[in-house]
């Protein structure tokens, strides 16, 4: 019976973290990031770089996730895992009703990833700059005055140049890790890796997965999303573009909140489950009754 209970936690782990991941990286930013880069470079070094990525990620956030409940009760990780799930399910919906059908979406996403990945090569070929509304300065008009210094108080020149010393230091250290790590692996693998870590920072799926590593075990749930973001960087390394135009991201988002809000029920019915094993009832001792 044990031995039963636990393979079917296990199976279940694998399953919702598989899950999870399919419904929430299909049509995202980072799987579009994958698609654009594997049409301008060799798609196995995309896709190592992008699937190295996902890799690291994923283990730091099921490792995160199971950090918690050694610091807070089982049951609360429990309901705050559920809430998290209706939380981002309910979200999902809204925006799956706000959505039109068709495509639209995706290309929007898609504009702003080649606009991601332009302002990364800009940066790295030295042949620009990002301004602070994201548009890309060719380093020529920035030398003849730039873009951003429209106007010319002194008081404001000062502290731009002050900011703009500390962030050129900083800048020159990013520069020498990211150089080193490109002459060591390559520069398209760097540059898979560090715009798709980027895009997964502080993602959904990220979240998502903190949760599933502090209600189930944390080796499961780490196999099933790496098992995941597998499947969806080969389909987006392979076949990105076309995916991406026959997928109505609106179905996707819709069938996406039903799975996040389905995870929540039963995180919230685990949680009351957890609560109702710790409740003890004392009964009576049969010695003490008959002494009295």
């Amino acid at each position: 019976m044990a031995s039963d209970e636990v393979q079917e936690g296990s199976t279940q782990a694998l399953l919702q973290s598989f899950a999870m991941i399919i419904f929430s990286e299909i049509g995202d930013k980072t799987f579009l990031i994958a698609a654009i880069l594997a049409m301008r470079h060799p798609r196995l070094v995309v896709f190592s770089g992008a699937f190295g990525s996902l890799v690291v990620m994923s283990i730091l956030s099921a490792a995160l996730g199971h950090l918690l409940p050694s610091l807070i009760p089982k049951s609360w990780t429990q309901l705050a895992a559920a809430g998290l799930f209706f939380a981002f399910g309910g979200k999902m919906l809204m925006e799956a009703r706000e959505m039109k059908a068709g495509n639209e979406k995706i290309r929007e996403e898609m504009r702003e990833a080649e606009e991601e990945i332009e302002a990364h090569e800009a940066e790295l070929d030295h042949t620009g700059k990002v301004a602070v509304n994201g548009e890309v300065v060719p380093l020529e008009e920035i030398e003849e005055g730039g873009r951003p210094d429209r106007h010319h108080d002194t008081d404001g020149h000062a502290r731009r140049h002050s900011q703009s010393a500390s962030a050129s230091k900083a800048g020159s250290i990013k520069e020498g890790v990211r150089n080193l790590f490109s002459f060591l692996l390559g520069p398209v693998f760097v540059q898979a890796f560090v715009l798709t870590f980027l895009g997964e920072w502080g993602d959904r799926s990220q979240i998502a997965t903190i949760a599933l590593g502090a209600a189930h075990n944390v080796y499961l749930v780490t196999v099933g999303t790496i098992l995941g973001h597998s499947c969806c960087t080969v389909l987006a390394v392979v076949g990105g573009r076309y995916v991406s135009t026959k997928i109505s991201v609106k179905h996707v988002t819709l069938g996406g909140a039903i799975l996040f809000l389905l995870f929540g029920f039963i995180y919230l019915y685990e949680a009351f489950g957890i609560v109702d094993k710790g409740i003890t009832i004392p009964t009576p001792d049969p010695l003490l009754d008959s002494v009295t």
